[in-house]
C-alpha cells in the first residue's frame, strides 16, 4: 500500500505531480492559491503539502517498507510522526519533504529512529 492511500485513503490520480503548476486562483475568494494549499492536480486541497510529499515519497522506492511514519502539515511546515529504521533514511525524507514546493521547514521532532 502506498503512502497516499495509507495515509488519506486515496489512490494516486494518474496525471499526480509532486509539484503541480497551481490553477489560477481559488475559486472560493478568487485569490492565488498559497502553495502551501496545492493539490495533486494544483488545484486548491487544505492538505495539498501533506498529499505531495506523501506522494514523493511513494515516487522513492527506498520508501516502500515504511508503514510507521505519517505525514501531516501545519500551514507551510511538513509534520513527520512515527518511527524511521535509520537517520539516514531520515535524513533522505527530510530532504525530499523539502524539495516539494511550498515547504518551508520540516519539523521531525515527533519521529523515533530505530
Amino acid at each position: 500500500m502506498g503512502w497516499l492511500q495509507r495515509l488519506f485513503g486515496i489512490e494516486k490520480p494518474a496525471d499526480a505531480q509532486v509539484n503541480p503548476t497551481p490553477t489560477s486562483e481559488d475559486s472560493s475568494n478568487g485569490e492565488e492559491i498559497p502553495p502551501e494549499r496545492v493539490g495533486l492536480n494544483g488545484e486548491y486541497d487544505q492538505s495539498g503539502l501533506a498529499k505531495r510529499v506523501a506522494l514523493a515519497f511513494d515516487e522513492n522506492p527506498d520508501f516502500d517498507d515504511i508503514n510507521s511514519l505519517y505525514v501531516a502539515q501545519l500551514g507551510s511546515t511538513v509534520v513527520l510522526k512515527g518511527q524511521v529504521p535509520s537517520q539516514d533514511i531520515l535524513d533522505k525524507m527530510v530532504e525530499i519533504a523539502r524539495g516539494v514546493s511550498g515547504a518551508k521547514d520540516v519539523d521531525t521532532t515527533q519521529v523515533t529512529v530505530g
